[in-house]
């Protein structure tokens, strides 16, 4: 956990030389788009152009804004390349299929959905999702959103690809999972295909004062707008515009990462 920690904290603050002329907050690499902002606003925080943070991020004007979105404040090596997605179907050996568990719902009814993401460094890569096919074209339309908003991802799967040598599981953007609910014998909306945790770390789940994942902690404060956090004004809007609910609205609990069709 130490290892990503210190992963994470390097994507949140990578210092810049200081531009000639430029105020001490052009020092900034990115910036996350808080509630009230605008490309307007933010340029002039930073003595930057509206119209150079725009072709940065490949934004045109006028240039829209959304809350959640990580702008660039640099000029990028290279630009992003174009998003891309498919879906395919999910065979027994992809999901580690045991008739024994009796899962819900079988492979057969599942769908691998491909797609593009940024992840908290800015970098491009494809990744995976797996969720029911009922489901799957709305998922698609789900991370297509984010992507167009710059919404930052920390890893989707193969995690051999999008973050070698990365072992820890609970840091992974994910859907299907054949689990119960935790200290319950009821089967998790994972089990079904129906929920999607995104950016675990980001946006931990708070039961009876625990904290899952731990490292989560950092993430308590809300009022923050940090990379990769989901707010309801924010990211959380591209799932609820499709039809989910979101686990940061419960009251019970608060399951900051957890979006499904059932409110469950």
């Amino acid at each position: 956990m130490r290892r990503f920690l210190a992963f994470l904290l390097a994507a949140l603050v990578v210092p810049v030389a200081l531009l000639p002329g430029r105020p001490a907050l052009a020092r900034a690499v990115w910036h996350v788009v808080a509630p009230g902002e605008t490309m307007a606003s933010i340029a002039r925080d930073f003595g930057l152009r509206a119209s150079d943070i725009g072709r940065w991020n490949q934004i045109v004007p006028p240039y829209p804004v959304h809350v959640d979105e990580t702008l660039r404040l640099t000029p990028p090596l290279s630009p992003l390349p174009a998003w891309q997605s498919r879906i395919e179907l999910v065979t027994p050996e992809m999901v580690g299929w045991n008739p024994a568990s009796k899962c819900p719902v079988p492979p057969a009814m599942l769908r691998k959905v491909w797609v593009s993401y940024i992840d908290l460094q800015g970098a491009y890569h494809d990744g995976s999702i797996i969720v029911h096919r009922d489901v799957a074209l709305r998922v698609q339309q789900i991370f297509f959103t984010l992507f167009r908003w710059r919404f930052r991802i920390m890893a989707m799967a193969p995690m051999s690809v999008n973050m070698p040598g990365g072992t820890n599981m609970g840091i992974v953007t994910a859907g299907y999972h054949c689990r119960p609910v935790g200290g319950t014998d009821v089967w998790s909306e994972h089990a079904f295909g129906t929920a999607v945790d995104i950016n675990p770390l980001q946006n931990p789940m708070i039961r009876n004062g625990s904290v899952s994942p731990a490292g989560g902690a950092y993430y308590l404060n809300r009022r923050r707008y940090l990379i990769g956090m989901v707010h309801a004004e924010g990211a959380a809007r591209a799932f609820t515009a499709n039809g989910y609910f979101w686990g940061g609205q419960w009251r019970s609990l608060k399951d900051y990462m957890h979006f499904s069709v059932t409110n469950r």
